[in-house]
């Protein structure tokens, strides 16, 4: 099973363009990432950027709009994330416990749908995306 952790650090919607998090935090964070891989459950890993270098694309009546951060109804903003794969919702959440993360940060685990879980249905009209995933695992290999 796929998850997915998103580290979700307090704070952070308000952050100015450019931030960057302590190099101490980052040294930590980075021992925690080597055993994922170590491990062999870590499929990939990023950082996000500031609210305030991003966008948001919203719709209505089938037209976009386009807004430029940062966004100040937004509470609670992702940081970066982890792509995981392990055997059940536990282990995921025994991975999450071991993370270097502050008393202002908050990893949500989230399971990945796999095409197999949809229905026939679904699949039928979905086919071609297990085509579109490996082809970009390829491309980012």
């Amino acid at each position: 099973m796929r998850f997915m952790m998103l580290m979700i650090p307090k704070g952070y919607e308000k952050a100015e363009p450019g931030a960057m998090p302590d190099a101490k935090a980052v040294k930590a964070m980075m021992k925690y990432n080597e055993s994922l891989q170590k491990a062999g459950v870590l499929l990939a890993l990023d950082g996000l950027h500031p609210l305030s270098m991003g966008a948001r694309v919203s719709f209505s009546g089938g037209k976009a709009k386009v807004t430029d951060g940062p966004f100040t109804e937004a509470k609670e903003v992702l940081g970066g994330y982890w792509m995981i794969q392990v055997k059940s919702k536990e282990e995921a959440v025994e991975w999450a416990k071991r993370c270097p993360a502050s008393d202002n940060e908050v990893i949500e685990i989230r399971q990945v749908q796999e095409f197999a879980d949809f229905p026939a249905d679904v699949q039928k009209d979905a086919a071609g995306f297990p085509e579109m995933q490996q082809s970009k695992q390829r491309q980012g290999s």
